[in-house]
């Protein structure tokens, strides 16, 4: 079972990282120069997969595909320290070798570094806020409305791309692995640990916050 949910862990994120960073590169050839519609078509396709990840994975592994929620389901007790570690290499390397694969569909050299340095309080500020949304979105909808998880996840990053400065990483490991693309949606090696930092705060905050936003469907609402 666990090797199994590794695996869910592993193709999910090599998937969805593809699909970030080569509907970036799709996006940007495409759109003429305009960054506005660049982003929308990297939007578009982003939301719509994770709607299809979740929905596919979510009965396999949980569909974490993302170590800040699985840090958040180990603070909670969903998975075991163990599980949590192996989630976590899974997601990284998974969605490193997803981001290679984009590289090679769109005929660019595997191996980059990305040039595009994002970073300043104004950033840092964004990826909290984008994670702890996130963080809060799987939490609420999972105990008030499990059967739309997938369709709410999906829309809170549609719409986080367009409401951060940030556009919305919310991942420690996407944003390892769009370090290593220099695209659209690259992130320079330098800005990578005040993102992480940023995420794992943003996380923690929802994970506080939580239990007292969506308390047990059999209470009485205040």
């Amino acid at each position: 079972m666990i090797r199994r949910a590794l695996l869910a862990e592993a193709l999910g994120s090599l998937i969805l990282f593809a699909t970030v960073v080569g509907s970036g590169i799709m996006a940007e050839r495409l759109a003429g120069g305009n960054l506005a519609i660049a982003l929308l078509g990297n939007t578009l396709a982003t939301g719509a997969m994770l709607f299809v990840l979740i929905t596919m994975l979510g009965p396999v592994s949980g569909a974490h595909l993302n170590p800040a929620v699985t840090l958040v389901m180990r603070l909670r007790g969903h998975v075991s320290t163990k599980v949590a570690f192996g989630y976590g290499a899974a997601q990284i390397v998974g969605g490193i070798i997803g981001v290679w694969l984009a590289h090679v569909m769109f005929d660019l050299s595997v191996l980059q570094l990305s040039h595009k340095v994002r970073a300043g309080p104004s950033q840092w500020t964004a990826e909290a806020v984008a994670t702890c949304g996130l963080i809060l979105t799987i939490l609420g909808t999972a105990r008030m409305r499990p059967a739309q998880l997938p369709a709410s996840v999906a829309l809170y990053i549609t719409a986080a791309y367009w409401f951060t400065a940030s556009t919305s990483f919310a991942n420690p490991a996407i944003t390892v692995a769009r370090s290593l693309s220099d695209s659209f949606a690259g992130i320079a090696p330098s800005s990578v640990p005040g993102f992480i930092l940023a995420q794992l705060a943003g996380a923690l905050v929802a994970y506080l916050f939580a239990d007292r936003l969506f308390p047990d469907t059999n209470e009485e609402p205040a």
